[in-house]
């Protein structure tokens, strides 16, 4: 197994898993081209930081993707995708994964890792696991359009 950062050439190499994931796993409705764009945005943004997770003959196994975000006094990492192919999930490679992540945005000056996560069991026992808790001073506000 290795974990490298990810690149723009590695869009088509977790496209399919990706789409997959959340359209059987997460009730998406994903399209090759609005996952592409997604994946693409996030890839492009500024202070974009990402990883890759593969075997030796390139079937990925999951990826993790984010970004740093300046503060007036420290940086931060927002976490913004961590997908773990559903037959490899419950093996540990999401824990590998996201200790790597820590490490590396730790050594790039990140103060902390920050995410919105579905609010349910399987994501409150993933990231409880790695030492996440809910954050008391902010709420995710939104406003739907109709």
């Amino acid at each position: 197994m290795q974990i490298t950062e990810m690149k723009i050439d590695d869009i088509e190499l977790v496209l399919p898993l990706y789409i997959e994931y959340y359209n059987n796993y997460e009730d998406g409705c994903w399209t090759e081209e609005t996952a592409k764009k997604r994946i693409k945005q996030v890839l492009t943004m500024d202070d974009s930081f990402s990883l890759i997770m593969k075997d030796d003959n390139d079937i990925v196994y999951g990826f993790v993707m984010g970004y740093f975000k300046q503060y007036d006094d420290i940086v931060g990492y927002t976490l913004e995708e961590i997908i773990i192919a559903y037959q490899y999930q419950n093996k540990g490679l999401g824990s590998i994964l996201l200790a790597m992540l820590e490490e590396k945005v730790k050594e790039a000056g990140a103060a902390c890792i920050e995410l919105q996560a579905v609010n349910d069991e399987m994501h409150e026992k993933f990231y409880g696991k790695a030492g996440f808790s809910n954050a008391q001073n902010f709420v995710l506000k939104v406003k739907w359009f109709e």
